[in-house]
């Protein structure tokens, strides 16, 4: 277990699509390293919720989240189906703590992943945790939130958040 620096927006790393995991069990050490890391960001910068293998540097399709007080700890997830109907949002990034990007999500989801013991799973979410599967999702195949901006003016620095109306969102997350 080990707290791991966070790749930070022009690292070329977090371009990259991740490979599938084929050993469950070699797994084990990228996990626990994710969520040590988490816990340090949430308790360096007071928020987070998710954080992506990449992220940390390790090239695996494995996502670790807290949300609403659960852990859940996704390998090779993928989507089995992304609603229609689509929410914008605030969405921030621990890969760019100080910004925030206006972005559309879907209201819904599905998907499928193993778990820990590499049992398969399904999960459904809907409204902030579907939005955060979908940020952890997009990290998984080298994208990041400034590629799904809005326009030219869906970029807001958190420090202005308090200041500016149009930064001030009650949809804006804590990732």
């Amino acid at each position: 277990m080990a707290i791991r620096r966070i790749l930070l927006l022009g690292d070329p790393a977090l371009r990259q699509v991740s490979t599938p995991v084929s050993d469950v069990a070699a797994a084990a050490s990228v996990i626990d390293d994710l969520r040590d890391t988490l816990h340090e960001f949430q308790r360096t910068h007071g928020f987070g919720r998710g954080i992506s293998a990449v992220q940390i540097g390790a090239l695996s399709r494995v996502i670790y989240i807290e949300f609403e007080g659960a852990p859940y700890v996704l390998i090779n997830p993928a989507f089995d189906h992304l609603s229609a109907e689509t929410f914008e949002l605030w969405d921030d990034c621990f890969s760019f703590p100080g910004l925030l990007v206006r972005v559309k999500r879907s209201c819904e989801v599905g998907l499928s992943f193993l778990d820990q013991t590499g049992n398969r799973q399904t999960l459904q979410a809907s409204g902030a945790f579907s939005e955060l599967l979908q940020h952890e999702m997009d990290h998984l195949d080298g994208i990041l939130a400034v590629d799904r901006a809005l326009d030219r003016n869906a970029f807001c620095l958190r420090e202005e958040r308090t200041r500016q109306p149009t930064c001030a969102s009650p949809e804006s997350p804590t990732r």
